[in-house]
Formats: structure tokens, sequence, C-alpha cells
């Protein structure tokens, strides 16, 4: 059985001197030449039972039939059970069986070409691999992923790490993932609230088991600081001399009310130098959409009736019984991102009081052409060429603190009444030059300045759109332009945030 089991012993010594894929293929070759003499002696067994079965012979003893079955039996045994392998030796120390040494041949190809790939240079195992031919059971040969767990768990520069990635971007790493975890819940924590159902990230990404460099980054806070980074650029402006609301609007692309909703603790007609506007809303690198559910009072308006009044002006109107709001209670999902609401979806109402209605007299006398109606019309069309607000003119007696608008346009140019009112003063009026004002009767004020001819008089009244100068460069100006001025109850605004 020796024969059968192992390669031939007293050949080892000279087996010793010989490479080894070709030791391999004669332990090999010994095995199947051994496994092929049972086989042929099995065979002439049979044939001797035969002829001995039908001459009538008695060739065998019961003994001899007994010791050759003994021998056919076990090397059919072991040819069953058995399989040709080869036991796998790293540095002397063995780590299993391979049907075929090429099986951890490939192994360690793959485990290279990963580790290259972690490490970001060409990576060969340094170890000394052996292989010893042996039999094993069939379907007991060793797992090809224990080699390559044992491998990586060799490499020093290599080591098992919960990596966390978003949108396939690598972030960082740990030893453990209840680290990751606590990261990733701090970034959410600060939109929660006890009202909060769900709290997402927007993001792909996640927490993996897998092999990283030994040298990768492990520093926590390094991790938060980039996931709450902000990405959307430049968000903040400071307000620079000569700088107008509206302008800042215009240079960062955005709408007036866009920029008021970003500054509502901000008076538009009052900003100065060196203040901090937001012009953009910050995006994290990592965003986080939550919703929370919210029930709360809702006043209902009320509904508005309106009477027809002959003893007021059309256009005027004035609450007769300004009625009672209703109230309901509501229950809603409010979904937020990054804490800013996106959308609000109303799940019940249950009124608790139900609204009277707002009695309203409106005017139905037709309105004299001079009278008001609360909006301005520009009283020039042209290039503004200076704007509300602080500026450096570099013209001796030029105000800094611009008080209206410039708007350039040629000369002689009509210069139109921006809404109905009186007249309260048409003449010269040092640096302003020949200049109109109206007074429109409802704590408004309009100034037309560095006109080259009047065409009203102190006390007329005028209406919306009518001719009241001729545009010229009186006073102290660097051109021909027309400066509109808006005041109400004695401050000056920003003409750009009234006209229409």
């Amino acid at each position: 059985m020796d024969d059968i089991l192992h390669a031939p012993r007293d050949e080892d010594a000279q087996q010793a001197g010989l490479p080894l894929a070709k030791r391999l293929e004669r332990y090999r070759a010994a095995w199947m030449d051994g496994m092929a003499r049972v086989r042929l002696g099995a065979r002439r067994f049979q044939h001797k039972l035969d002829e001995a079965t039908a001459g009538g012979k008695r060739l065998f003893t019961p003994l001899n039939f007994l010791a050759v079955a003994a021998v056919v039996g076990v090397a059919t045994v072991v040819a069953t059970v058995y399989t040709p392998s080869y036991v796998v030796s790293v540095d002397g120390v063995p780590l299993g069986t391979v049907s075929d040494p090429q099986v951890f041949e490939d192994v360690m190809d793959r485990v290279e070409a990963r580790a290259a790939t972690i490490l970001g240079y060409d990576y060969e195992i340094p170890s000394t691999v052996s292989y010893t031919f042996a039999l094993s059971e069939r379907g007991k040969l060793s797992d090809t992923g224990e080699f390559e767990t044992y491998l990586f768990d060799q490499i020093g520069a290599v080591m098992k790490s919960y990596v966390l990635k978003v949108d396939g971007t690598f972030i960082g790493a740990a030893a453990d993932r209840e680290s990751l975890d606590a990261l990733l819940d701090a970034i959410k924590a600060p939109y929660r609230t006890e009202n909060t159902v769900s709290a997402d990230f927007t993001s792909n990404g996640g927490v993996s088991h897998e092999y990283t460099p030994s040298d990768v980054n492990q520093d926590l806070d390094a991790m938060l600081a980039r996931l709450t980074q902000n990405t959307n650029g430049q968000t903040t402006y400071e307000v620079q001399k000569g700088d107008t609301f509206m302008q800042i609007a215009f240079d960062n692309d955005m709408s007036m009310s866009e920029l008021e909703a970003l500054n509502p603790d901000v008076d538009i007609n009052r900003i100065y130098i060196g203040q901090l506007l937001n012009v953009k809303e910050e995006i994290p690198f990592l965003s986080v959409k939550t919703v929370d559910n919210v029930t709360y009072t809702q006043s209902i308006e009320c509904p508005v009736v309106e009477v027809q009044d002959d003893s007021m002006y059309q256009g005027e109107s004035k609450v007769l019984d300004a009625g009672v709001p209703g109230e309901q209670i509501v229950n809603a999902d409010i979904a937020y991102l990054n804490g800013v609401e996106q959308e609000r979806t109303v799940l019940s109402t249950q009124v608790t009081r139900e609204a009277t209605n707002k009695v309203i007299a409106v005017g139905t006398k037709v309105r004299p052409s001079w009278l008001p109606n609360g909006y301005f019309i520009w009283p020039v069309y042209g290039r503004i060429t200076s704007y509300f607000g602080y500026r450096n003119t570099g013209i001796r007696g030029a105000s800094t603190n611009h008080k209206g608008i410039d708007i350039s346009v040629s000369y002689g140019t009509p210069i139109y009444a921006a809404d109905g009112g009186v007249v309260s003063f048409s003449g010269y009026k040092g640096a302003m030059g020949y200049v109109v004002i109206i007074d429109h009767q409802n704590g408004f004020k309009t100034y037309y300045e560095h006109n080259s001819s009047l065409l009203v008089s102190a006390g007329q009244t005028v209406y919306k759109g009518q001719q009241v100068a001729k545009a010229g460069r009186s006073g102290v100006t660097s051109g021909v332009h027309c400066h509109f001025g808006i005041q109400y109850n004695g401050t000056y605004y920003n003409p750009l945030n009234y006209l229409s």
C-alpha cells in the first residue's frame, strides 16, 4: 500500500536535485503508474477467476482469493475516495491543498494585482512557495478565498479597514464600522428635530469592509470637514463703496426677490460698506434630506366681500369690517434639504373656527388724472450711469452719497412725471441745477434734476406720464442725464425698488 499512497521513498535523494515542476510531474506519474498496475492486477484476477469457473478447476484457495480481493478492494476504495493533490506551503507554513499548483499561482496573481491597485504601485509577494505531492479526499481541497485572505494579511502595507465612500469617491477609513456610522449620524444630527420621521443622504454611499493601504486617512475630523464643506463656491459678498442692492443682484445673476430671500434681515435701502450679503446658498459635499411630521394651528383668511362706494375714487378702498380669521389644525409632512424647506404635503386639516367675511368698500368715482395711484413709471428711458448709494465721483461738488439714479439720455430728451401729484418746486437749486419736485400727496416725493428747461410751475397739478422738463446738464454734473430720486416721509430710497 505504501507504493500506492506515496511517491517512492528510495528515489527521494535522486528527485531532490530536479526542478520543482519536474519533481511534481514524476510524483504524479508514479501515482498514475501505481494505479494502472492495480487495475491490471484486478483484470488478471478476474480473468483467472473466469477460467476457473468455466473449466471446473479450483485455481485459488479461499485464502488466496481473499488476499487478492482485499488488495483490489483497497485499491478501488483509494481511487474512489482520494485524488492526487499538492500541499501548498508558504515560507515553510502549510496552507492547504490544491488540485494543481497553477490554482495557487492564479491566487497569487490576483492578490498581487489587487495589492498593486490598492497601493498604487507594482507589488510582488516576497514569500517562498513550495508544493508537495499528496492524496486528498475528494471534495476536501482548500478554499482559494482562504489563501487570498492569508496572503493579504501578510502584506504589511495593506490592512483590512472599514471604508467610507460617497458616489464612488473615497473619503476615509477606520478600524471599526461604529466610528464611521457615528460620523454619518453627526452630519445628520443638526437637521433632526423631535418631529423628524426620516433623515437620508441625497448621495449614494456607505461603509464597506475592504483592504486599504496601511497609511490610509483615518482622521475622523478631517472626514467630517470634507463631507460638510461648501461646494457652491463663494456664497457671500462684502458690500463695496458705490454698491446698490439691485446691482449686487444683477452682478450675481439674481433677481431682487432672490437676493432678498437669502437676506431676510437686511434693509435693501440701507446697505453699508463692509456688510456681508448672502449671494448663494451653501451646498455641502454630503447633503441631508429630512422629513418632519408636524401638527400646527393655521389661520384661515377671511373671505372678502366688496361693496361699491361712489364717494371714493376708483382705485381707492377702505375696510368696513375686518372680519375674524378662522383657525384650523393642520398635520403635514415637511421635506427639508440641508435644513431649508423644499416641499410641504398637507395630510389632514380640522377647522376649529370658521372665518367671518371681510367687508371692503371700493371707490367708483372717476379719478382725476393728476391723483397718484401709488406706483411709479420711469421718467425717461436710458442707461443707468450711477446707482443709488455711496460712490466715488471724482467731480468737485458732487455728493458721494448718491440719493437717486442717473439715467443717461440726449440733450433735450422729454422728462415725464413718474406719478400724479402737485409740483412743490420748479426752478434752479444749486448742485441740482434746474429741478422739478413733485409731491404725490401720499408721503412720496420725486426729484427730476439737471434739466435744460422746465415745463411746469410750483403749485401746478400734473398727471402720471405728463412731460415736466427737458434733459440737460445744469448744476454739478459730468454729462447730460436725468437724476431721478424718490423720497418717502423725508427719507431717500433706491428708486429701482419702486419703478415698474
